[in-house]
């Protein structure tokens, strides 16, 4: 059985959302590191492996625009501190993150005539996994700008917080107030 960083295990990760679990993709891989072959054809983003879209998404920031090993290094040591923290599989703590992280509601603006109105709608699955792994690595990326605490060691306590509903974290905080603007818009 091939490992995630030859420790653990996708086998025993469950998605317990519905909604988002064919939006989560739990292959085993031994680097998540596929070269982009996803990038052939629009919604196959879902096909790489959860840990590789958080490693991307890591990247995003300016810090480590398109340095990979160092985002897959934060990653890792992210996971070890996890481990170490909650004594759970990390892929299983990134998984209940996502999925209390992803907003479920969200505000468009419709024009009638000369005014636009807001109007409450549905997300896709897909687009709760983006949008929940985006906040989570924001979140992970404010707390380590200009602090004496490592990148690694504030993702992992984002991912901790967002798996636990924490309303002070980031990502749950941010969910909240794009769901709190989508029910005064109903």
């Amino acid at each position: 059985m091939v490992k995630l960083f030859g420790k653990w295990d996708f086998g025993e990760v469950e998605v317990a959302d519905q909604g988002i679990k064919s939006y989560v993709n739990l292959d085993p891989v031994i680097i998540p590191h596929s070269n982009g072959k996803h990038a052939r054809q629009q919604f196959n983003k879902s096909e790489i492996s959860i840990v590789e879209r958080l490693v991307n998404n890591v990247m995003r920031n300016e810090q480590n625009t398109g340095k990979k090993q160092v985002a897959l290094r934060i990653v890792k040591e992210a996971f070890e501190i996890i481990n170490t923290k909650t004594q759970k599989n990390p892929v299983q703590v990134l998984v209940e993150a996502i999925a209390n992280a992803g907003p479920r509601e969200e505000v468009v603006r419709l024009k009638y005539g000369g005014i636009s109105v807001p109007k409450a709608v549905d997300t896709s699955s897909q687009r709760r996994v983006d949008t929940a792994l985006r906040y989570i690595t924001m979140g992970a990326s404010q707390a380590a700008f200009k602090s004496k605490r490592s990148a690694a060691s504030c993702l992992a306590s984002e991912i901790i917080a967002a798996a636990n509903r924490d309303a002070k974290c980031f990502s749950i905080n941010r969910k909240d107030a794009k769901e709190r603007v989508a029910k005064a818009a109903r």
